[in-house]
């Protein structure tokens, strides 16, 4: 919200609206920080300074140092390294399982607020049910049980994560539908999946944005928590959350092994939130 400067000067009183600029200035923040994690991540191999599983076993635990930015961990690999290809299965875990929840949550949640009555209520009760169950028990036990790649950890992730898309969806699709120009291309002879396409959809994108950014951070928090227990990525590749479940037995001893890849899993979650909360400003009123 806006800050209001009152001025009392020769009895007069003027109001001065200070536009908001540090919640501009944060929103841009948090967009770069997105896109150097992105480039840093694609670009990992020409990035490292080491290859990723390069050992030292001259080097063991050692703490970060201009030869090793990050330390190196129980093998002597370097890990600024490992943080660096770590953030390429985490940031793909989460884009992938924020891409797939709410893209069957946008279907579910276009198909339940426009039709409405049983439709609406056969959806909305199954989506109930999705919400009672808790969502990171639910993932360990299924990663448990078919020790999952990265694709699969991102399928697992998606499908306990589609129920909030699906509600904002169509809480966003029944404010739509009942307005004029719905109701005008329906008696231009419009078809139902016409409307829906054409004229809803479209309508619906900051909503979709929003739901987006927050499903990309609670991707990464979920991989994060799946792999820390030990049943998410297995070693040797490197994720955020395994590195801290490798980690969790030296915490005392070498922090920097868990204080770096938390770091990571921290600046990028409140990245993706901030981005999400910026976003949402724009929504309401949709």
């Amino acid at each position: 919200m806006s800050n209001a400067l009152t001025n009392h000067e020769s009895g007069r009183s003027t109001t001065v609206t200070r536009a908001p600029g540090n919640r501009v200035a944060g929103n841009r923040i948090a967009l770069a920080t997105i896109a150097v994690l992105i480039v840093a991540a694609i670009l990992a191999p020409l990035v490292a300074p080491y290859a990723m599983d390069a050992l030292d076993l001259t080097n063991r635990r050692a703490a970060p140092s201009l030869h090793h930015w990050f330390g190196t961990d129980e093998l002597g690999r370097d890990l600024f390294t490992r943080v660096l290809y770590g953030a390429r299965v985490s940031l793909a875990i989460g884009l992938g399982s924020a891409a797939l929840s709410v893209g069957l949550g946008t279907a579910l949640g276009v198909t339940a607020g426009y039709f409405g009555k049983w439709v609406d209520e056969a959806l909305m009760r199954a989506t109930d049910a999705m919400l009672c169950i808790p969502r990171l028990p639910l993932i360990m036990i299924a990663a448990a049980f078919v020790r999952p790649s990265v694709a699969l950890l991102v399928v697992l992730v998606s499908a306990a994560g589609w129920m909030e898309a699906a509600r904002v969806t169509r809480a966003a699709v029944q404010s739509l539908a009942a307005g004029d120009f719905v109701a005008a291309a329906r008696a231009s002879g419009a078809t139902s999946w016409r409307v829906m396409f054409k004229h809803i959809v479209p309508g619906i994108v900051p909503v979709l944005a929003v739901a987006t950014t927050i499903a990309v951070g609670r991707g990464i928090l979920l991989e994060s928590a799946v792999s820390f227990f030990g049943v998410g990525v297995q070693p040797p590749t490197a994720s955020w959350g395994n590195m801290l479940y490798q980690a969790q037995t030296t915490m005392s001893s070498e922090p920097w092994l868990a204080i770096f890849p938390g770091a990571m899993i921290f600046i990028t979650v409140l990245a993706c939130n901030a981005v999400g909360d910026h976003l949402g400003r724009g929504t309401r009123g949709v």
